[in-house]
């Protein structure tokens, strides 16, 4: 395991909420438009706290996933200033606290924090780690053209380049049929 768990935990649900963005889901389209989508989403990823399921909580989730999708793309110093304002902006203070069955972790907003933020600032403490490891090389944009996907490349030698195995076949078939017809 190369990240702590809860730093994958934190990193892999900024991947599922980027990845809603238009060019990046599965579909094409944008896939956090409704709050019924949001709701569907928060059922695979536990955000402990306040929850609104409104329109204001949808909107204010829109913009933190596109501040966290230029963090993703950022190089090692600007990611640290975009850190470090996430979590200025949000008075973050971390603390250690264990509930609904998890064992001490922290946090660094009240439950009672608009989830939006929530979500920010648990993003800026596991990208902290990935900094902090000299590993933002692992924070990925899919290299497929048609896709903006992100993923977190926690392969061995860090070579995965594309979001998913469909990405990837995909290329790969482009490139086998341009060779063949190149012959």
């Amino acid at each position: 395991m190369l990240f702590a768990p809860d730093t994958e935990e934190a990193l892999e649900f900024v991947v599922a909420l980027a990845n809603t963005a238009p060019g990046a889901s599965r579909s094409g389209e944008d896939e956090l438009v409704t709050v019924g989508q949001l709701r569907e989403m928060l059922r695979h990823y536990v955000y402990s706290g306040r929850i609104d399921h409104d329109q204001a909580e949808l909107e204010a989730v829109r913009a933190a996933r596109e501040s966290l999708r230029s963090v993703w793309t950022l190089d090692r110093d600007a990611a640290v200033e975009a850190v470090n304002r996430m979590l200025r902006e949000a008075r973050a203070l971390p603390f250690l606290t264990r509930h609904d069955g998890s064992d001490w972790h922290i946090h660094a907003t009240e439950p009672d924090a608009p989830l939006a933020e929530r979500i920010r600032v648990e993003a800026a403490l596991a990208l902290i780690d990935v900094i902090r490891m000299n590993e933002t090389g692992r924070l990925r944009v899919c290299e497929a053209p048609d896709c903006t996907g992100l993923f977190l490349d926690l392969s061995r030698n860090g070579s995965k380049r594309f979001c998913s195995v469909r990405c990837g076949n995909r290329v790969n078939m482009i490139a086998f049929r341009a060779r063949k017809t190149s012959r």
